[in-house]
C-alpha cells in the first residue's frame, strides 16, 4: 500500500512539477492520476529491487494508460549490465502498460550499476520533440563499480554521465528509491549513498528525488 500511494502521488507530482516549463496541468486523487498535455516518458525498473515493488506494478500500468493521446512511452530494466527494452518508444500506451513485467527480485538481475541504463535510454529520446520529456527511475541508485565510500559512490563517472547526458538532451529525471535485494536491504550507509546519488541526478536534471 505504501508503494501504491508513492508512484500515484509522485507520477501526479512529476508532471505537477513539469507544468512551470510546459504548462502541464494535473488533477490527481486517491483513485486516480490524470494528465493533460503529452509527455515522452521513459519508465526504468532496477531489476534487482526488492519484490514489494513487483506486488505494485498495476499501479503503475493504470498510471501509463492514464495519458493523454500524443504521450510516448518507453518502457526499460537495468539488468545484469544493460538496459533490457521491453518497449521502444510508442504512442500505443496499452501495448507500453503491458510491457511492464515483475522485477526479478534477485541478484541475478543486478545491473553493473543503474546509471550505464540510465545513460542507454537517453539516447532513445529525440532531444528535439516538442512535449515535455521525462523519466521516471525506480533504483536504488547504488553504484559501486568504483569503489564502497562517500567520495566514489555518490560521485561516480557513470552518474556525472547521466547527468549530461540528462541535460543535452532536456529530459528531467524523477527519481524513486527503491532498495535492492543486494546491499542497499542490509546497509543503511549504501542506501544513504545510494538516496544521496538519486537526488543528485534529479536536482541536476529539473526533476525531483523521492
Amino acid at each position: 500500500m505504501f508503494y501504491r500511494r508513492l508512484i500515484t502521488f509522485a507520477a501526479a507530482l512529476v508532471l505537477t512539477l513539469s507544468a512551470s516549463v510546459a504548462g502541464l496541468a494535473v488533477e490527481t486523487s486517491d483513485k486516480a492520476t490524470r494528465v493533460y498535455e503529452p509527455v515522452n516518458l521513459a519508465i526504468l525498473i532496477q531489476d534487482d529491487v526488492t519484490s514489494q515493488v513487483g506486488n505494485e506494478i498495476a499501479i503503475t500500468r493504470e498510471f501509463i494508460r492514464s495519458l493523454p493521446r500524443g504521450s510516448q512511452v518507453m518502457v526499460g530494466y537495468m539488468t545484469t549490465g544493460r538496459l533490457q527494452v521491453r518497449q521502444l518508444f510508442t504512442g500505443d500506451l496499452d501495448a507500453a502498460a503491458r510491457s511492464l513485467r515483475i522485477p526479478l527480485s534477485n541478484t541475478a538481475g543486478s545491473p553493473y550499476n543503474p546509471y550505464v541504463g540510465v545513460v542507454e535510454a537517453l539516447r532513445k529520446f529525440d532531444s528535439n520533440a516538442k512535449a515535455r520529456n521525462a523519466v521516471l527511475l525506480i533504483s536504488d541508485g547504488l553504484d559501486t563499480s568504483h569503489g564502497f565510500d562517500i567520495a566514489s559512490a555518490i560521485n561516480t563517472i557513470d552518474l556525472e554521465r547521466a547527468i549530461r547526458h540528462a541535460n543535452q538532451r532536456n529530459v528531467a529525471v524523477y527519481t524513486f528509491y527503491a532498495p535492492t535485494v543486494g546491499l542497499t536491504s542490509h546497509s543503511r550507509m549504501a542506501a544513504s549513498f545510494g538516496q544521496s546519488s538519486l537526488n543528485r541526478l534529479a536536482n541536476d536534471t529539473g526533476g525531483k528525488a523521492f
